[in-house]
């Protein structure tokens, strides 16, 4: 008897430990939908507000506190190439500074503000480097039109 019992312990704790893994990392675009036509905003940066979805836990860079399941979100306006990046930077916007769901994509840098553009995001953890699964970098892209 005492042998079944810890065969059936042993039974339910690795069907618990295979339950209580996590899934893996997901990040996708929530708004604008992909082929949305959406109109520039009015301030300098012609920003337009993204929202984005994850199984992270999105917070300000650097406060994470050890959890491997938090990070934040780099985007690219056009990430084939580098023409929609802030000056200086990698990237056209991030939420690192306040955490969340929300980007702001901001058009002005780019040289055709208005037109197809595609918005691409990025899950980095909190030090910046990129969310992998399966080895690749977990993102997120939309085509819009801007006007």
């Amino acid at each position: 008897m005492r042998i079944r019992l810890s065969c059936l312990f042993a039974a339910i704790f690795w069907a618990c430990a295979a339950q209580a893994q996590e899934p893996p990392a997901t990040l996708r675009i929530v708004w604008p939908p992909e082929g949305a036509a959406i109109p520039l905003g009015t301030d300098a940066q012609r920003s337009v507000g993204v929202v984005v979805q994850s199984n992270f836990r999105l917070m300000p860079a650097g406060q994470c506190g050890g959890d491997p399941r938090c990070g934040h979100v780099h985007m690219k306006i056009d990430p084939d190439g580098d023409s929609c990046n802030l000056p200086g930077r990698p990237y056209n916007s991030m939420n690192s500074d306040f955490g969340g769901d929300l980007i702001k994509a901001n058009f002005a840098p780019c040289p055709s503000p208005t037109g197809s553009h595609v918005i691409g995001v990025l899950l980095a953890d909190d030090h910046h480097r990129p969310v992998l699964v399966n080895g690749k970098p977990v993102t997120g892209l939309v085509r819009v039109t801007t006007r």
